[in-house]
């Protein structure tokens, strides 16, 4: 099992509206698509205020090339996504990284 860590860091002021996107439909669609969650967070203290981290689970790379190809190219995704960036866009850039736990890991 690897995990993929993305970190989202919205423009000033946009993140509820991304919040809002994942909540009535980013995970409706993940779901159809077989594309498993691990956990979302916002930073309660720090620095990053306006950021979203969350966690995706996969099988395997390819598992996560196959189904995120599929993903990125939804009609519905791709539609709902322009909708909620009427006002404007929302995600000033995107980090990723794939994790691994370690055989000590709660997590497996």
């Amino acid at each position: 099992m690897i995990y993929e860590l993305r970190i989202y860091r919205c423009l000033p002021g946009r993140l509820p509206a991304l919040l809002t996107r994942f909540e009535t439909h980013t995970l409706r669609i993940w779901e159809r698509l077989g594309i498993r969650q691990a956990g979302f967070w916002t930073q309660t203290v720090g620095e990053a205020n306006g950021d979203l981290y969350y966690l995706l689970q996969w099988e395997s790379l390819a598992e996560r090339e196959r189904k995120w190809n599929v993903f990125i190219a939804d009609p519905e995704w791709n539609e709902k996504r322009a909708e909620s960036e009427r006002d404007g866009p929302i995600v000033a850039n995107i980090a990723n990284s794939f994790l691994r736990p370690t055989a000590f890991s709660s997590v497996k």
